[in-house]
């Protein structure tokens, strides 16, 4: 059993800040239930009640996460007060959640005056609605390619969480965790908060200035500077892919040497290694956006699509129209 926890003294003349979370279809839970119960800890750490919450879905029907769990909702959409924070929680399909009447209610509560969040992927959603054009903003990682092709009026960052103004967006997982921290820091304190991250076993808070991935280093599990700026080189010129005999100058080695390094620590060419970087945004693209495979092949390097189904084939054993269109089929 958990021991009653020492009580934070925090200043409480007003009333409790009101949260709605929006839980769309296949929502993932560990980014709505992180950012419920670190409020759920404030009230319970400060001993009076410093926030409240509603949970509702788009028709007030019970709501299924990812992993198949289904979640009673108080009601459906409404009209939430000025001061309410609102918060979409998304996952995966995000798109398909995304409904007319959802950014339609979006739109009313942000003429309203509301601040609005997307937890996870539900940063679509709010780009979709419009509410992020002119701000920055943060998506999962997976999404981030999509959105960088459909929203190119939103600033988009590689960011633990982003807060602009009134409009919120989280990376996903535990970032929904790093967000209430600070939000509940700038309400109520510093000690509060890192009370709240102490109960949760929490002791490793991001900022904003935080990016989600991990380091390159630590990605690929090798520690080589070189190596390192050739890859990152990579993953910032997908588009216009580098030729190995630049990128080995740019690091001060011979085309001869990068080779060595790539298959003593990667076991591949770097013309290979490069190949499966762009093979692997270009699948992202085909499985999450409406671009034509044409397109999806340019932005992702290759100069014909007879090239880059070839090339596709080879690497995951379809051509590109089957994975859009067995994708499509299981949405």
């Amino acid at each position: 059993m958990y021991a009653d926890p020492q009580i934070v003294e925090v200043d409480h003349s007003g009333k409790p800040r009101h949260f709605v979370f929006v839980l769309l279809n296949n929502f993932t839970m560990i980014s709505f239930s992180a950012a419920l119960e670190s409020l759920r800890i404030a009230n319970r750490t400060a001993g009076k009640p410093l926030y409240t919450w509603t949970i509702v879905s788009e028709d007030g029907e019970d709501t299924v996460c990812s992993s198949g769990c289904a979640f009673r909702v108080e009601h459906s959409l409404g009209e939430t007060d000025r001061d309410d924070t609102i918060m979409v929680c998304g996952g995966i399909g995000v798109k398909i959640a995304t409904t007319k009447r959802l950014l339609n209610w979006l739109r009313r509560e942000a003429r309203r005056g509301a601040t609005i969040a997307g937890l996870c992927t539900a940063g679509y959603t709010i780009a979709k609605a419009g509410l992020l054009d002119g701000k920055r903003a943060t998506i999962h990682w997976e999404n981030h390619d999509s959105f960088l092709e459909e929203f190119e009026d939103v600033t988009l960052t590689k960011s633990v969480f982003v807060v602009d103004g009134n409009r919120i967006t989280t990376a996903g997982g535990t970032a929904s965790l790093d967000l209430m921290i600070k939000l509940i820091a700038d309400d109520h304190g510093e000690d509060l908060a890192n009370a709240v991250a102490d109960i949760l076993i929490y002791s490793s808070i991001r900022t904003d200035q935080d990016t989600q991935r991990l380091s390159i280093p630590t990605r690929i599990g090798v520690r080589h500077p070189k190596l390192s700026s050739v890859i990152k080189m990579m993953e910032e010129n997908i588009e216009e892919p580098i030729s190995p005999t630049t990128l080995a100058s740019d690091v001060g080695m011979s085309t001869r040497q990068l080779e060595r390094l790539f298959r003593r620590y990667l076991s591949r060419s770097p013309k290979r290694y490069y190949m499966e970087l762009r093979l692997q945004k270009a699948r992202n693209l085909l499985m999450q956006t409406d671009m034509t495979v044409i397109n999806v092949a340019l932005a992702c390097g290759f100069a014909s699509p007879s090239h880059f189904s070839k090339c596709y084939r080879s690497h995951y054993d379809t051509t590109p129209y089957r994975e859009r269109g067995s994708h499509a089929s299981r949405a």
